[in-house]
């Protein structure tokens, strides 16, 4: 899907992965990011984020948690992290990031509770009364009170299939007061998951219902007397969507895709926001006229319909047209250990070739590893250390 933006907007590092590839620098498999551009990606965000007065948290498990990603987002203006779960703060916290926001989309598990309060979140999402209390009974002994966001969720709000949970909203008064009255935790205010979503018939990024949800909890909160809220709207977070998440309400945002050019948005029009990342691999061998190419993070995001796969097949640095072949990979059931390349017609790739693609990534969720590049504008490209889907430097090539 964003092979195209790639090869148009940022074609250097295509080129730039081929010619670290081929020099034994990365590995098959590994998803490749152009640092800079997300330095640069991160700064546009958080002037505009700032400009607003939102608070931005960086979403970094798309890269695996990245160390060098991170860095890169932390010298674009963004130090603080939002984590999908525990793993994901041990990383960015290892990265040098601040803890902004812990426990959503996950909730921590009660046996992770003390090593969650010893991070010192910012914020802490909860979605009931017990792991309310589990974060403020964690948080007291330090010393210290746990500000807390309260997920909440009203009949007709927008969840993907598995992300369901929440307080009421209609009962958004009570469950302040009961948080207010726990030791160790304070109401800091409210959360959704997605605020924002990309709409295929219209090619836009529009908001869903549940950022109604949150500007009719904060209304009532403000009657109640609390008007001093924040209040989270992750979902498409990126610099050209932020006016309309000010606009309702908003005080936080949490860009992730927003860093890489990576939105569904950015695959349609030409944001601030560079592309940044591409997949590579290398042909494995042949069966007939299909050439194999090494998978384990083949992922193709499902907020996309069905697309014909293409990637750039080549030993030379190029981004050109004449290099693209059609790629048939498993179905989401299956393992991906191959992707299968068309080599029926033209010049027939040879066994070592570089494959590069463009995916919308979640590495966390594959086998990938994740390099950061530096330097790929200049020609000269510079490959960080290997890390594994943990943000974990990797045990390669040894």
């Amino acid at each position: 899907m964003f092979l195209d933006v790639l090869r148009r907007r940022n074609p250097r590092l295509i080129e730039a992965t081929i010619a670290l590839h081929q020099a034994g620098k990365i590995p098959a498999n590994t998803y490749v990011i152009d640092l800079d551009s997300v330095e640069a990606n991160a700064r546009t965000v958080a002037t505009e984020a700032n400009r607003l007065g939102l608070k931005a948290f960086a979403m970094t498990k798309q890269m695996g948690r990245n160390a060098d990603f991170c860095g890169a987002i932390i010298r674009g203006g963004i130090g603080a992290s939002v984590n999908v779960d525990m793993e994901c703060a041990r990383a960015t916290r290892r990265a040098g990031m601040a803890i902004g926001h812990l426990g959503h989309l996950v909730q921590i598990p009660r046996a992770e509770a003390d090593a969650a309060a010893s991070f010192a979140p910012a914020y802490w999402t909860v979605f009931n009364d017990e792991k309310a209390s589990e974060a403020a009974r964690a948080t007291a002994p330090l010393g210290r009170v746990q500000s807390m966001l309260a997920r909440i969720q009203t009949p007709g709000d927008t969840f993907y299939r598995g992300h369901e949970g929440g307080f009421d909203a209609a009962e958004v008064t009570a469950v302040a007061d009961r948080i207010d009255a726990m030791e160790g935790g304070r109401f800091a205010g409210i959360t959704t998951f997605p605020a924002l979503l990309f709409e295929q018939a219209s090619r836009k990024v529009v908001p869903t219902g549940n950022l109604a949800t949150l500007h009719a909890a904060a209304e009532a909160l403000a009657r109640a007397g609390r008007s001093d809220i924040e209040i989270n709207a992750p979902g498409t977070n990126s610099s050209t969507v932020l006016k309309a998440v000010a606009d309702a309400g908003a005080t936080q945002i949490e860009p992730g895709h927003g860093l890489t050019g990576t939105t569904p948005l950015h695959a349609v029009e030409d944001l601030p926001e560079l592309p940044a990342v591409v997949y590579v691999s290398e042909i494995s061998h042949y069966h007939g006229s299909d050439a194999f190419c090494f998978g384990g993070g083949l992922y193709i995001d499902p907020v996309f319909p069905d697309y014909e796969v293409k990637a750039i097949v080549s030993r030379e640095p190029t981004a050109a047209e004449s290099a693209l072949r059609t790629v048939e990979i498993p179905p989401p059931a299956a393992i991906d250990y191959y992707g299968m390349i068309d080599a029926s017609s033209g010049r027939r790739p040879a066994v070592g070739d570089s494959v590069v693609f463009g995916f919308r990534p979640q590495a966390f969720v594959t086998r990938a590893y994740t390099c950061g590049v530096s330097d790929v504008a200049s020609g000269s490209p510079k490959a960080g250390t290997i890390h594994d889907a943990f943000g974990r430097p990797a045990d390669w090539p040894l």
